[in-house]
Formats: C-alpha cells, sequence, structure tokens
C-alpha cells in the first residue's frame, strides 16, 4: 500500500501492513526490540488483535534486522529513530491518525521520536527500555563471544554499544512526551527491569497509564492477552 519505504541511509525497509475497517483511518505502527524484527511474537499478536477490532497496523523490521536492508552491526537506537521517521513519512497524510507501540529496545525509539514528532498521537511502552547504557553493560558488557547472547546472526559491534553509551539513560524525556502515553511492564521481565518503566513513568506530565502485569516476562510470552487487551484499549480510546 505504501510503496518502498527507505531510511536516510538508502536502506529499504520491510514491512507488513493489516488493512483496518473502511473508512478507519487509525494505524498503529509497531517496532520490535533488539535482535528482532517485524514477526517477533509481540508484535505480530498485538497487529492482529488491532485487525480485528477493526484498527490498521503496521509492523516493520529496523534495517540491519529481519528481511531490511542494511548491517546489523550499524543498528543502533540512534539509527532506528531515523528508521521509524522514514516509516512516519511514508504513512503519513490521507487524514490517517498514528500511533506508536514499540517494545523492548524499540520502546526506547518510541520515546525518542515522540518527544520531538507530533505525528505521533498515541505511544504505547510495551516493556520499553530506558536505562540504554545500563542495559548494554549488564548484557554485553562481558560478552567474550562477540555476539548477542551468544547469537551469530548479532554481532556485538562497538558501534552499538557506544550509542547506548551516548545516549546513557532517557529517563528525562518522559516529561517530554505530550500525547497519551501508556506503559505496560512484566513483574518477571528479566531483560528490561520494571524499574525502566517505574522510572519513567514517574517523570510522565501527559495523560498516562502504567500498568505492570504479574508473572509476565519481557514478551509477554504466557500473557498475551494480558498486554493486547490494554494496548487496544488504549488506542480505540484516544486514538481519535
Amino acid at each position: 500500500m505504501f510503496g518502498e519505504i527507505r531510511n536516510p541511509q538508502g536502506e529499504l525497509l520491510e514491512y507488513d501492513y493489516l488493512k483496518g475497517a473502511e473508512g478507519d483511518a487509525r494505524l498503529v505502527v509497531l517496532g520490535h526490540g533488539v535482535t528482532g524484527n517485524k514477526d517477533r511474537p509481540v508484535v505480530k499478536g498485538l497487529a492482529a488483535v488491532l485487525q480485528q477490532t477493526g484498527i490498521a497496523s503496521l509492523t516493520f523490521s529496523f534495517a540491519g534486522n529481519g528481511g531490511s536492508e542494511g548491517q546489523f552491526t550499524d543498528c543502533t537506537v540512534t539509527k532506528e529513530v531515523a528508521d521509524l521517521g522514514a516509516i512516519l513519512d511514508a504513512v503519513s497524510g490521507d487524514g490517517r491518525v498514528l500511533a506508536y507501540g514499540g517494545h523492548s529496545m524499540g520502546g526506547a525509539v518510541g520515546v525518542l521520536r515522540a518527544s520531538g514528532d507530533d505525528r505521533i498521537k498515541v505511544l504505547l511502552s510495551l516493556a520499553g527500555m530506558v536505562d540504554c547504557h545500563k542495559f548494554a553493560q549488564t548484557e554485553f558488557g562481558e560478552e567474550k563471544s562477540g555476539f548477542m547472547w551468544e547469537d551469530e546472526d548479532c554481532p556485538l559491534s562497538t558501534t552499538y554499544m557506544d550509542d547506548m553509551a551516548s545516549i546513557g539513560t532517557i529517563v528525562d524525556r518522559g516529561s517530554e512526551i505530550k500525547v497519551p502515553w501508556l506503559l505496560l511492564h512484566g513483574t518477571e521481565d528479566d531483560v528490561v527491569l520494571i524499574q525502566d518503566s517505574i522510572d519513567i513513568e514517574a517523570k510522565a506530565a501527559c495523560e498516562h497509564k502504567f500498568i505492570t502485569i504479574e508473572g509476565a516476562d519481557h514478551s509477554f510470552s504466557e500473557h498475551a492477552d494480558q498486554m493486547t487487551e490494554p494496548a487496544v484499549d488504549w488506542v480505540k480510546t484516544h486514538l481519535k
């Protein structure tokens, strides 16, 4: 529907578009986390439920991930913020009203983009990363294999680590979000700790809601309904 979408580096970004109800102008763009892609169940599942309620969605892979062009070793939060900008450029217009939902590192991307891009009218943070530097140091600071979580498809790069150090934490950006904002986080998340959402929610000055999901892990693996139901309700209520 939107043709080819390329980021500022000219790299082609793969995406899937799920059509909503006829005449419904709402569109939810969904972004994945580090080492993920558009087909991760956490984003694909939410897209499917949105479509069932008549709301269109677009899931995509950041450059260097999945079937998108680019090198994984060039992936950074900063670059992915620009990738999201390219997606928004492509889908804006024709009266569409846009929301963005980001999982994990895609959540950090969403906060950084939404704090300065008024095309995003509703924001969803799904186990969203906040303390980027701490995450990188905790997960990869002592990595000896040269790969993220020993996955040979995901080489660890100094480009990534340097960007995370440069960003540090995005906690203060919470006060810059001006749109309705839903934060969802599982109590058993051992990848991005729930404290990240607690910290940034404390800074929020906009209309917002923070939902903790008891027992849920980082990907809401056994708690998909507890994640998708409030997320869809938030979009239905606030994306006009």
